[in-house]
């Protein structure tokens, strides 16, 4: 039987995870709270107007920043604030819903990911029904935690840490790779029902280290050489709404 263990947004594309414990799935919308907002690294020409699916080269990422790991990120949904933390002090904040709010975080990044830059670093707000995700059938996403203890097994590892993968739901009880088998089906998560839709492939942003922002794996060449694919993880999307908090089932229907 499969459970789910834990449950994580990520606020700001390419920043650290918010744990909560419970979350409320709506049809056909993205995880609640996640990939609200991306760092424009130089003009990417997004059009809040008209948004469309990146590609994620155009924002600040792990997979070319990995000091961001380095960074906690806490968002306030009712107040506006948004705080970035370094080693348990806050380095910047301010309400992405003003100008000075998101200047100040601006500079901050500005700053700290000098080096990486390609042009000004600007704040971007997600509209209604558009998130900020790696691909365009990205909703919402789950790993298998034994897929994840395979993977640190083939690299020699006694534990991996799992946000490394940046998933939303976290299960236990599917087995090594198992989730794969569950691409076009139907599930209950909770009292949601969820349609599998894609496995995740993966960059080099799971090279990562979680909280110490040093690349200490190579990640696609190892799954790709250990398990001949690059993918971990698995893409869904809600088809009926419904609430899912830690310990639920995810059942097939």
């Amino acid at each position: 039987m499969a459970r789910v263990i834990s449950l994580y947004r990520y606020p700001v594309k390419g920043l650290s995870p918010e744990a909560i414990d419970s979350a409320e799935l709506h049809n056909d919308r993205h995880f609640p709270g996640d990939r609200l907002f991306a760092l424009e690294n130089g003009p990417s020409g997004f059009n809040p107007a008209a948004a469309d699916h990146m590609s994620k080269i155009k924002f600040l990422m792990l997979a070319k920043t990995e000091g961001l790991a380095k960074l906690t990120t806490h968002y306030n949904g009712l107040s506006g604030i948004l705080s970035i933390a370094e080693a348990g002090s806050i380095v910047a904040s301010g309400d992405v819903r003003t100008e000075h709010g998101r200047a100040s975080l601006e500079a901050f990044f500005a700053t700290y990911c000098h080096r990486d830059a390609r042009g000004p670093i600007r704040l971007l707000t997600a509209p209604a029904d558009f998130r900020f995700m790696d691909s365009r059938s990205g909703m919402l996403s789950i790993i298998s935690m034994e897929s994840v203890s395979a993977i640190a097994k083939a690299a020699g590892l006694a534990s991996l840490n799992p946000l490394r993968f940046r998933a939303n739901v976290h299960v236990k009880g599917l087995g090594a790779w198992g989730e794969f088998d569950l691409v076009g089906k139907q599930l209950k998560l909770g009292s949601s029902t969820i349609e599998v839709t894609d496995r995740i492939d993966r960059c080099a942003a799971t090279d990562v280290e979680p909280e110490v922002g040093i690349r200490n794996t190579k990640m696609v060449s190892l799954l790709e050489q250990t398990f001949g694919h690059h993918d971990c993880g698995v893409y869904a999307r809600v088809i009926s709404s419904g609430a899912v908090k830690i310990n639920d089932e995810l059942v097939l229907c």
